[in-house]
């Protein structure tokens, strides 16, 4: 069983940034996908990224590309998110999940076994 631990949310401006980190319980690590997911009030929730912890492979909604980089330290079990030139739209509670055994990709939601608490991100205009 793995239990995730979401951390690193917190208020910042518009242009800041954030690196949020995804800790888990786990005696292997070494090949799973980690995703991270949003949820804006009002919204569905919607993946951003994920990794591959097997190869270091990656994924990146087309919304944060170029501004979030995902990485993990298989070693320390964690995954992180660095998220630069946030945007006040980029305002919503973030998860992590994982799934064992898959490659980073555009996993839906349902797709994932294990979920962390949400951790909060609001950007200020």
């Amino acid at each position: 069983d793995v239990q995730l631990q979401a951390s690193g949310g917190g208020l910042v401006q518009a242009g800041g940034s954030l690196r949020l980190s995804c800790a888990a319980t786990a005696a292997t690590f070494d090949n799973y996908a980690v995703g991270w997911f949003r949820q804006a009030p009002g919204k569905e929730r919607e993946g951003v990224s994920c990794i591959s912890t097997r190869d270091g492979s990656t994924w990146y909604a087309d919304s944060v590309k170029g501004r979030f980089t995902i990485s993990s330290d298989n070693a320390e079990n964690t995954v992180y998110l660095q998220m630069n030139s946030l945007k006040p739209e980029d305002t919503a509670v973030f998860y992590c999940a994982a799934i064992g055994g898959r490659a980073a990709q555009a996993l839906p939601a349902w797709a994932y076994e294990y979920w962390g608490q949400g951790t909060l991100v609001t950007v200020s205009s």
